[in-house]
């Protein structure tokens, strides 16, 4: 294929399938593993036991390699967030989600009632600024042991001034945006994008056993935004690289959706709406500038998505993926 060092990439390839991620053939043990927190660690959503490494390269649409079993649905973890916001992409390209508008003028939840919560808006739920504390699903944001709290996070201080990763907070996102398409994330996530770019069936996306809303007399599940107490989106390498390819080629969603995503956050520059910007390179110092990635699990889980060489990445339980990314960007030419 013109523009790509095809003995280059399979080199990489090859070296990257030999970095496996040990222990997630029992995911629940690994799970439990990776937190010392022991409060609040009871798993509400379903486990799936990794099959080992597995990943896709596309370019230009096109895949140019691949390894393992890309078709072999896989947790996704933290993945997850970035298709939440692509979710989110929907409601707003219906006009239904304005982005600094606050949430309350839309959608009625009691978890946003108060001060505080009257003041979050959309962007702040989406970029993880609301600084919102509270608990929801039996999980209180301050126990979420795998959750990031930066320099600028005071909790409970005002929306949009501090950030922190915190799937508690996620997880009001998903909630909220359910409230808002009035359906389960899953089912517009599956007709909205997956069945028009032509995504297997394979893939399920999860909540916890008690994260349900009512909606018109119906009980609707809430899905979750990670997987720190289970649940997320379940999905193979090549149809998480076909979503990563929405964003090459605005459509189903609106190219004006992929530019609010990929904006830097305020006070959290290497972050947009839950896709992490690699523009200072602050998140992959030696991979390009260009990518923009979900990830999850400290990017063992990974889709990677590189407009400027039209190049999709979807990496599964392999560790130390830099040196992969690093090295297929090196061998897909840009323009």
């Amino acid at each position: 294929m013109t523009g790509v060092d095809a003995a280059a990439l399979a080199a990489a390839v090859r070296a990257h399938e030999k970095r496996v991620v040990p222990g997630a053939d029992d995911m629940a043990t690994y799970l439990a593993a990776q937190v010392a927190d022991t409060s609040h660690r009871g798993v509400l959503g379903p486990l799936v036991d990794g099959g080992g490494p597995s990943g896709v390269v596309l370019r230009g649409g096109r895949v140019i390699a691949s390894w393992g079993d890309p078709e072999r649905p896989e947790m996704a973890f933290s993945a997850t967030k970035s298709v939440l916001a692509l979710v989110a992409g929907i409601a707003y390209d219906d006009g239904l989600l304005r982005l600094d508008e606050p949430v309350g003028a839309s959608v009625t939840l009691p978890q946003l009632a108060g001060a505080h919560g009257r003041a979050i808006t959309w962007r702040h739920l989406l970029d993880q600024t609301s600084q919102w504390e509270g608990e929801l699903w039996g999980k209180p944001t301050s126990v979420d042991a795998q959750s990031t709290r930066e320099g600028t996070e005071s909790a409970g201080g005002p929306p949009g001034a501090g950030w922190a990763y915190n799937d508690v907070r996620v997880n009001l996102s998903a909630l909220a945006l359910t409230a808002l398409l009035r359906r389960g994330l899953a089912d517009v996530l599956r007709d909205r994008i997956m069945v028009p770019i032509g995504a297997s069936s394979t893939w399920s996306w999860h909540g916890y056993t008690n994260s349900v809303i009512d909606i018109d007399g119906a009980t609707v599940p809430v899905v979750s935004g990670g997987a720190h107490w289970g649940g997320g989106l379940v999905i193979s390498a090549l149809d998480l690289a076909l979503i990563g390819q929405v964003c090459l080629r605005p459509g189903v969603v609106s190219a004006e959706w992929v530019r609010e995503m990929w904006t830097p956050c305020a006070v959290k520059p290497n972050y947009g709406l839950s896709w992490w910007l690699n523009d200072d390179r602050s998140v992959w110092p030696k991979a390009p500038p260009t990518g923009r990635c979900a990830r999850g699990n400290g990017g063992r889980h990974l889709l990677w998505v590189d407009p400027a060489r039209d190049l999709v990445v979807s990496s599964r339980w392999c560790e130390d993926v830099e040196p992969f990314l690093t090295e297929v960007s090196a061998a897909v030419a840009t323009g």
